[in-house]
């Protein structure tokens, strides 16, 4: 004969919950106006290379830092100013 603890843990079991979800995708973040996005996307268009940092100044200009690709393999760390 079962015991009623072996039949209550098997039928929770059973209940169909769905597994809980481990890849969760990231935020979303809300980004004002004024951020360096397109500065970024124009500077990686121009060097191809991959975005390090984006950081936008004071005066209505981003410090955008990229690693692009160098001689020999080795990748270069670049980092221009341009206009927001």
């Amino acid at each position: 004969m079962s015991s009623p603890l072996l039949i209550a843990t098997l039928a929770a079991g059973l209940t169909g919950a769905p597994p809980h979800n481990v890849d969760v995708p990231p935020p979303i973040l809300k980004v004002s106006a004024s951020d360096c996005s397109a500065a970024a996307a124009q500077v990686i268009s121009e060097t191809g290379g991959e975005l390090l940092s984006a950081q936008p100044t004071g005066d209505g200009k981003c410090i955008i830092t990229v690693l692009i690709p160098g001689n020999g393999g080795r990748p270069k760390k670049m980092t221009v100013r341009v206009p927001m």
